[in-house]
């Protein structure tokens, strides 16, 4: 799958934001390849290091640590995540720390029409609760020969979309050493994924279901315990889902299950037509490279969008629509690489509401919408409502035995 690249050398269980520091510095990865300082950005507490880069400035600081080796930034940083990096010390507000995110929510911001966006100022406090956990928990790729950190939502948040902009640039994160197509690695875009799903529709944040809402004393505050709503079903999911705690299990369980399932279909496909792709250069026929060429953009599209469900943390839940679909494209990609070896003309692809077109990409997603009236303060739907609008509960982790999606970032 990433033949050539390095997570084709070290790719296992993630263990939580407890060991994100520890795992990342002891991965195979860094020894087979020189990772870039940009990777410390989500693994480490990174907002005094940048500070004092900079001079003060935050994001002077972030391209002086994107522009070093890993192991010179790795001497710079001695936490993993921690207060500092989600809230003002002095208010203990949410705030966004990741130039990254700031920058990569204006860009698609401006996409649809807010010029200059400034999530510390406009974002809602709603919003915060998902933006915080999103300056990490998203898909990336280094630019340039900095290797400066970005994220490619310049047309959107679906996986077409970031597709469509990495074709626009013509970025590639290495030549597929199966196929020789210029191949795009995925990473754990949970944030653009469930933005596409009920819960992000329904004004649900990522600390609603993660970090939900407990009692200490006579305070109310976030559980700072983050983990698999499965985990805390009543307190994650029955606050707005009257069900009994099986049946929301059951529902979880089925959609991951059948998540896994179209994942490796879509695998096997993207796989069968590398190897295809493989053969048809051994036979080194001057007529096929036109054909070779047009099987390898296939390839590129295909393994993505696999990949994207794979690195995605949630086994589809997020959206467990859009993570049908997107495999589905994915496997149509690989038939069409196919074909196109074969000499064959690739069909049009129907489009509902639009007739017979192209492979057309999505429209933009969206982020997190402000609670809908009738919601109660805190973002999160009343519970009759809820029951209405959701399919099934939120959640991330897999019930225990099931197979992982992710793997140490």
């Amino acid at each position: 799958m990433w033949a050539g690249y390095a997570f084709s050398q070290d790719f296992r269980e993630e263990r939580g934001h407890a060991f994100m520091l520890e795992d990342q510095e002891f991965t195979r990865r860094q020894h087979v390849v020189k990772q870039p300082g940009a990777c410390i950005n989500c693994h480490a507490s990174t907002y005094v290091p940048m500070l004092r880069a900079g001079n003060g400035d935050i994001v002077k600081g972030f391209e002086a640590l994107n522009g070093q080796g890993y192991f010179d930034t790795r001497k710079l940083v001695k936490h993993p995540v921690s207060c500092i990096d989600c809230h003002d010390p002095g208010t203990m507000q949410l705030r966004v720390t990741r130039p990254a995110f700031m920058e990569g929510i204006r860009m698609l911001r401006a996409s649809q029409g807010v010029r200059n966006y400034d999530v510390n100022k406009q974002a809602t406090r709603q919003e915060m609760r998902t933006f915080v956990c999103g300056q990490c928990h998203v898909e990336y790729y280094f630019k340039g020969p900095q290797e400066r950190l970005e994220y490619p939502w310049g047309k959107g948040l679906t996986a077409d979309s970031i597709l469509a902009y990495h074709d626009s640039t013509g970025h590639k994160d290495w030549v597929h050493t199966v196929s020789g197509a210029p191949a795009l690695k995925a990473q754990h875009p949970e944030f653009e994924l469930y933005s596409q799903g009920i819960h992000a529709r329904s004004g649900v944040a990522c600390a609603d279901c993660h970090m939900p809402y407990t009692r200490e004393g006579a305070m109310k505050i976030s559980d700072h315990h983050v983990r698999s709503p499965m985990l805390n079903v009543n307190r994650s999911c029955q606050t707005c889902h009257k069900l009994a705690e099986d049946e929301l299990r059951a529902r979880v369980t089925t959609i991951q299950d059948r998540t896994y399932e179209m994942r490796n279909r879509a695998i096997d496909a993207t796989l069968q037509l590398t190897r295809e792709i493989a053969a048809e250069v051994r036979r080194d026929s001057v007529g096929a490279r036109a054909r070779i060429a047009k099987a390898r953009a296939y390839h590129r599209k295909a393994q993505f969008l696999a990949d994207f469900i794979e690195a995605e943390n949630s086994m589809g839940f997020h959206a467990d629509q859009e993570a049908a679909r997107i495999l589905a494209t994915s496997i149509d990609y690989a038939r069409r690489g196919q074909m196109t070896l074969r000499g064959q003309e690739p069909p049009p692809v129907t489009i509902p509401g639009k007739g017979i077109a192209a492979p057309a990409q999505s429209a933009h997603g969206s982020v997190v919408r402000p609670p809908a009236q009738g919601t109660h303060a805190a973002g999160r739907l009343a519970p009759e409502r809820a029951v209405r609008a959701a399919v099934a509960p939120p959640v991330v982790a897999r019930r225990a035995g099931a197979p992982t999606a992710g793997g140490n970032r």
